[in-house]
């Protein structure tokens, strides 16, 4: 595969692949240059340029009356990939959710490690919802993915305006920290003594989160309305049975 052949690949083709070239090869020149060096018709090079411009490839410089078009580092190509690449990255996680959402699909993500752990607690916040409803191992999360990791996540949420409705196990509590408290809209409430709250784990619209021990080190996502409305149930349930804990300004 030449190289022509592998920048059309990436949308660099024809028109757009002899100009990038010529200008190139030129070292910059007037777009009637560039343009003839190319062997194209002018008005047909300058809007081909300016895609070329947008794509970062080549720079419009005026100097008095003419306009000259100047080469860029290709290495920009690199940075526009990776610029794609991390947008991406950060879209997929919705556009998969949406896609089995419509098309009635339970949808399993997976996140091995720390990073996984802080990629699904975070995530929990990514969704429209104004209420959470979370068990949470205090234990477990002190180690992963941390106090100061999971304080700025209850700030964020609280900023967020999203209300949290937690049950935690009292005899797994390690300090005496995050209470019911109106201001950063928490309502806690202790599990029965014979509960053991070993596993934190999220439910959040259609999307049930999981974070696992630190031995075993990993998040899970499973994105199933029935599965949610399930858990849902479930942690009602146990709300019902549990105490309540007192509530600070």
């Amino acid at each position: 595969m030449n190289l022509e052949e592998k920048l059309s690949r990436i949308g660099i083709s024809g028109t757009l692949y002899k100009l990038y070239l010529t200008t190139i090869r030129l070292g910059g020149g007037s777009v009637t240059e560039v343009a003839a060096g190319a062997g194209m018709a002018r008005t047909t090079a300058h809007d081909a340029l300016a895609k070329l411009e947008a794509e970062g490839l080549v720079r419009f410089v005026d100097h008095g009356k003419r306009r000259f078009v100047v080469a860029q580092d290709p290495g920009i190509l690199l940075e526009r990939s990776e610029a794609r690449r991390q947008m991406l990255e950060d879209v997929m996680p919705v556009l998969r959710s949406m896609y089995h959402h419509e098309n009635g699909q339970p949808n399993v993500r997976f996140h091995p490690g720390p990073e996984g752990i802080r990629t699904v607690l975070w995530e929990t916040l990514s969704g429209d919802e104004k209420e959470l409803r979370a068990t949470l191992s205090m234990r477990e999360l002190m180690v992963q993915p941390g106090l100061e990791e999971m304080e700025r996540y209850l700030k964020e949420r609280a900023r967020r305006g999203i209300w949290l409705r937690v049950i935690r196990s009292e005899e797994r509590d390690i300090a005496p920290i995050w209470p019911s408290s109106q201001e950063e809209r928490r309502e806690l409430r202790y599990a029965p003594a014979t509960y053991n709250l070993a596993m934190t784990c999220f439910i959040h619209g259609t999307k049930v989160s999981v974070i696992s021990s630190a031995r075993e080190s990993y998040g899970l996502i499973l994105d199933s309305a029935d599965f949610a409305a399930f858990q849902a149930s479930m942690f009602d349930a146990m709300w019902s049975l549990s105490t309540p804990a007192p509530t600070i300004p």
